[in-house]
């Protein structure tokens, strides 16, 4: 089996090159199911009806999130009827929507599952003790298990990636929108990548107006952040190759593609 998990799409750029390059590579690569994060695809911060149906659309499976998965309170109209849109699971028990889901693919029953860090993020559950609960309800109903750990440091990251090696079929890191040059096989068979990197304006400081955002560095002073609307896109995310008998991972490859 060949996933495609593709990163942080933020705003209208974001949302657009995802529609016209998704199908492209889908066909090209031959992928048979994609994950998305679309944490900031409305507007940058927040997902919409309208954002969510167009990636949809475009070829995502699954949808996960984020800290920025409230932004926008339209999501409350809809989060609860979509079974393919998680938010991070160890959000306190109560919180709507829900942090994992499971899609049946042909024979194989393909987990989603998005976490969030804690280090310099909002205080939640710790996401450690968590995935072990989610594990334990997941046996003998995945095969294939994807983690989206929308976190800020690399360390944090990486010590997840390496205390589930073995135990599920990928961990990605999402949030920082900056891709990183790690992909790699972890040594029993969980592919892993610090960080998909950002679907969106090119042009930008992680999404955002470079003018902008440079104000508020030089100045300390509050800054109105607005998202940047014109130049390049570019297209953050990895393919991941799944052995159908023993579902491990056995290759990751890394996209960065600019247009």
């Amino acid at each position: 089996m060949r996933i495609l998990m593709v990163g942080d799409v933020f705003g209208r750029l974001g949302r657009e090159i995802f529609s016209e390059l998704t199908p492209k590579l889908k066909a090209k690569h031959k992928i048979d199911f994609v994950v998305v994060n679309g944490e900031n695809s409305a507007g940058g911060k927040g997902i919409v009806r309208k954002a969510l149906d167009e990636m949809c659309r475009a070829g995502a499976d699954v949808v996960t999130s984020g800290n920025h998965i409230w932004d926008n309170k339209e999501v409350m109209n809809f989060i609860d009827d979509e079974p393919y849109l998680v938010r991070p699971a160890n959000y306190p028990p109560g919180t709507p929507g829900k942090g994992w889901c499971i899609y049946q693919l042909r024979s194989k029953r393909i987990a989603v599952v998005n976490m969030s860090g804690r280090s310099f993020m909002p205080p939640i559950d710790c996401p450690f003790q968590k995935i072990e609960d989610i594990l334990y309800e997941l046996k003998g109903k995945a095969d294939i298990i994807l983690v989206d750990f929308h976190a800020e440091t690399t360390s944090e990251k990486m010590a997840l990636g390496w205390y589930l090696d073995g135990r599920v079929t990928a961990v990605v890191g999402t949030h920082t929108h900056v891709q990183t040059a790690d992909e790699r096989i972890l040594h029993q068979g969980t592919a892993y990548i610090t960080d998909l990197g950002m679907t969106g304006p090119w042009d930008s400081v992680i999404g955002d107006e470079v003018e902008c955002i440079i104000r508020r560095f030089t100045t300390g002073m509050p800054v109105r952040f607005a998202v940047a609307e014109s130049g390049p896109s570019v297209y953050s995310g990895v393919i991941i190759d799944v052995d159908d008998k023993t579902n491990k991972a056995i290759a990751i490859e890394r996209i960065l593609l600019k247009q």
